[in-house]
């Protein structure tokens, strides 16, 4: 948090935690107009800001099951976001999952969708887990299968493996970016051959569930450890040349 800059985005991320989702993409926005284009995450946030558009205004056609549970998670889950860059400009402990991201932030040789989907990566590999835990918690919904509430989990999946290939091929062409030469669009395949979106968002509904059978905090604590070696080490792979 040595400039200006840094001591804004600390600001924002701080001073109102969100609520709502209307909240929630008004901190990404904000964010946004402050990142500048060379920093690796303003295109992770770019990326999360368009598909929580997408989930805010692309509900099933039947509608939602439980749309105060789905919104609720939406909030915790960008809570976890915000408050890793709110440690990290504080110079807090990170996790080994955000700690790929955040010190990639200034290379020039990785694309605006690498930096993207580790950050996809992060996000959901290490933090959803802990949302899931932490709504249920309040909720008590449980993590069966067979609720509307996974139902819902499982339509949110489907939207973003439609979502996420069209918003890193806006991200790869520059679109709206002055003066950016395209991306090798091609590295989309490639990268999304290596984390799949629906994949990781059930891997962490999995282990929700593991967490929540384990309350003894050494057992989380061991579960959590392997969990954030593994992710930060997937996405140190996603920012390699490729």
């Amino acid at each position: 948090m040595s400039s200006p800059s840094g001591s804004n985005i600390l600001s924002t991320v701080t001073s109102n935690p969100p609520v709502n989702i209307d909240e929630v993409i008004q901190v990404m926005q904000q964010l946004d107009a402050m990142l500048a284009e060379t920093d690796g995450l303003k295109w992770f946030n770019l990326l999360y800001l368009k598909v929580t558009q997408q989930v805010r205004d692309n509900p099933p056609s039947s509608g939602w099951n439980d749309a105060v549970w789905l919104t609720r998670l939406d909030v915790i889950f960008a809570n976890f976001y915000f408050n890793a860059i709110a440690d990290s400009l504080s110079g807090n402990p990170i996790p080994s999952s955000w700690q790929a991201l955040f010190e990639a932030r200034q290379r020039t040789d990785v694309d605006r969708i690498q930096f993207a989907l580790a950050g996809m990566n992060a996000h959901i590999n290490h933090d959803l887990a802990l949302a899931l835990l932490q709504l249920d918690n309040e909720m008590h919904k449980g993590f069966a299968t067979t609720t509307p509430e996974h139902q819902d989990f499982e339509n949110v999946n489907g939207l973003l493996e439609g979502v996420l290939p069209i918003a890193l091929q806006f991200l790869a062409a520059g679109a709206g970016i002055l003066g950016e030469i395209a991306q090798d669009t091609g590295k989309i395949g490639r990268l999304l051959a290596i984390w799949n979106v629906r994949k990781a968002r059930d891997l962490a509904w999995d282990l929700g569930e593991r967490l929540q059978s384990h309350p003894i905090p050494f057992e989380r604590k061991s579960l959590l450890a392997i969990q954030d070696d593994f992710t930060g080490a997937i996405g140190r792979l996603l920012l390699l040349h490729l």
